[in-house]
């Protein structure tokens, strides 16, 4: 059963025009309540360490144990190279970017000047991307071109506290007002679009839905049917990979110094900390006077709040 896993693979890449696989699919995402549902495993979704592989079929017999020890060296065979990082400057996508520097052979960076109202993160992404290559010369060799791509677009037709000097609230549908409809929808399809010209097959975004402030664009679920929707529409199997969903800002920050250590066991962790602290850029309101022991920003808007706290954890722990 082992042996079909590569046939299984270039099948599901396509998951609806494969009948089984495709009905399994539709099932488990129609299961809505059901928590187990929400975890079940399919071909075209985000791998995540130690996510239990109840759903994944081959020929029609189940397979148990993790993804790490199963999907992982399937997705080796498939490919997954070289990969594409979202990344605005911020301290998640800088983590987002460590963790594909440590994994893949070749890693480049896409960023988006969308007319946000917090532009200097344009500057501070260029500046940590300077400061890694820097400080980490086990990266540098794999870090490859950076992409700035013009989506004024959404700017223009977007009425948000992002794109609008207007004070951040909460709005009726429960959301703030900082959503920025379609965003996420429209950076991943840009980079989708690069990727194929490019030849990267993994396309790696630092969303989450555990510290968020509930962008419905942010959700896993969101991520595995841009996933679907963009393999079917390219005709490529890419893999969208969010390796901080499930993660709190704590962890994040954790996670940082992990991967850090691990590129350079000379104090790597605690320098790779001190980068995002110093270089990454999260204030919605662009401040870059206040310095705090997690960074620049005014230390009021959501997105500080959410930084801040989860710093103060990941020192207590």
């Amino acid at each position: 059963r082992v042996q079909a896993l590569p046939g299984f693979l270039a099948q599901a890449s396509h998951p609806l025009r494969t009948q089984g696989l495709g009905e399994d699919a539709r099932r488990v995402h129609a299961k809505k309540n059901d928590q187990t549902s929400h975890h079940e495993f399919h071909a075209m979704s985000p791998v995540r360490q130690g996510d239990p592989a109840r759903a994944l079929m081959i020929r029609g017999s189940p397979v148990t144990g993790t993804l790490e020890a199963f999907a992982r060296p399937c997705l080796a065979l498939a490919m997954h190279t070289h990969a594409l990082v979202l990344f605005s400057g911020g301290q998640d996508s800088a983590t987002a970017l460590a963790w594909a520097l440590d994994r893949y052979d070749r890693v480049e960076t896409i960023g988006f000047d969308y007319g946000q109202r917090h532009k200097v993160e344009l500057t501070a992404r260029l500046n940590v991307l300077a400061a890694i290559k820097a400080r980490f010369p086990a990266w540098a060799p794999k870090m490859g071109e950076d992409h700035l791509l013009d989506a004024g677009i959404l700017g223009q037709i977007s009425e948000t506290s992002l794109t609008r000097d207007t004070a951040i609230e909460m709005e009726s549908s429960g959301l703030p007002n900082t959503f920025v409809p379609g965003r996420n929808l429209l950076f991943l399809t840009l980079a989708a679009a690069l990727a194929y010209r490019r030849g990267l097959q993994v396309i790696v975004t630092g969303v989450c839905e555990t510290d968020f402030s509930g962008y419905p664009d942010c959700r896993d679920d969101t991520m595995k049917a841009m996933q679907v929707a963009l393999s079917l529409g390219m005709d490529r199997k890419l893999l969208i990979e969010t390796p901080l969903m499930w993660i709190d800002k704590a962890q994040t920050w954790q996670l940082a110094h992990d991967l850090g250590q691990q590129a350079d066991s000379a104090q790597g962790g605690q320098a790779l900390v001190d980068l995002i602290v110093e270089h990454t850029h999260t204030c919605y309101l662009g401040d870059r006077t206040q310095r705090h022991d997690w960074g620049y920003g005014c230390g009021q808007c959501p997105a500080c709040q959410l930084r801040a706290a989860g710093f103060a954890r990941f020192q207590k722990s």
